[in-house]
């Protein structure tokens, strides 16, 4: 038995280069499942994505998903695409399964804890609001910082600093003063310690979502971390959120440790592959 996708839908294309199809996963003409392939959103035409990927009950265990990943791919290596970039739900154990047998491996996880009592903050720590007076710098040093990151992850310099200070304009449109985001500094005995930033509503997260959570150089080692995370913490519940989220990157080991003990456990993870 032969196993193919089939097109289910237009070819959507957009002027930017961004592209999605919808296909029926075929045995022998026979539909058993179905599969959505678009470009990257935020990586671009040159990288693909898979979601949606379901096989008919009946049809499962049978290899089909298989073999529709693997003809997916072939599928975006033909719209130009360079690598794949895939969420699978943390509790998707078959589909986690699926991805590791391909080659796929994680970029970073999705955690939350619901969020029901604010921790007190340990003595000779305060928090304070970001003022627009600092704002210009911060915002300068954040933009920076994500733009490193993006590039460590594959993206062309130019691409990564326009993104990352397009992404910043969108989320923050009014600087410090933007509704629905908290920008908190945190003060250690009087000199600033680190900040965190708390969106406290975005789209695609049942709650709040800490975009940045930093420890100044100097000050890390300290707890201050978690200091950071109970204010995110403290803004989510006062915002009428009971659920706050995070991403933390693979290989930060530091980070991953302390969200566990917060509390904090996976709800998905961003797997990459590339498919020169």
């Amino acid at each position: 038995m032969t196993t193919t996708l089939r097109p289910a839908g237009p070819d959507d294309r957009s002027d930017d280069g961004h592209r999605s199809r919808t296909y029926d996963v075929c045995v022998n003409s026979r539909r058993v499942g179905g599969i959505r392939l678009t470009t990257d959103p935020l990586f671009g035409p040159a990288a693909g994505r898979m979601a949606g990927l379901e096989i008919d009950p009946p049809d499962r265990h049978r290899g089909r998903a298989t073999v529709a990943a693997l003809a997916a791919e072939e599928v975006l290596r033909g719209w130009g695409c360079r690598r794949i970039e895939l969420t699978v739900p943390a509790d998707a154990r078959a589909a986690l399964g699926l991805a590791a047998a391909l080659g796929y491996t994680e970029r970073s996880s999705r955690l939350a804890k619901p969020v029901t009592t604010a921790p007190q903050l340990p003595a000779g720590s305060t928090d304070l609001p970001l003022s627009e007076a600092a704002y210009p710098a911060w915002r300068e040093a954040a933009v920076a910082a994500r733009t490193r990151h993006l590039a460590q992850q594959g993206m062309p310099p130019e691409c990564a600093a326009r993104t990352a200070a397009d992404g910043h304009r969108a989320m923050l449109p009014l600087g410090a003063a933007t509704p629905d985001h908290a920008l908190r500094i945190l003060v250690h005995d009087g000199t600033e310690a680190g900040h965190v930033w708390v969106a406290l509503r975005m789209p695609g997260h049942p709650g709040g979502y800490v975009v940045d959570v930093r420890v100044g150089e100097g000050h890390r080692g300290r707890g201050h971390g978690r200091t950071l995370m109970g204010i995110a913490e403290r803004e989510c519940l006062a915002a009428g959120r009971p659920v706050l989220g995070l991403t933390v990157h693979s290989g930060n080991a530091p980070a991953a440790g302390l969200c566990a003990a917060l509390g904090y456990r996976p709800t998905a993870h961003l797997l990459h592959k590339p498919i020169l």
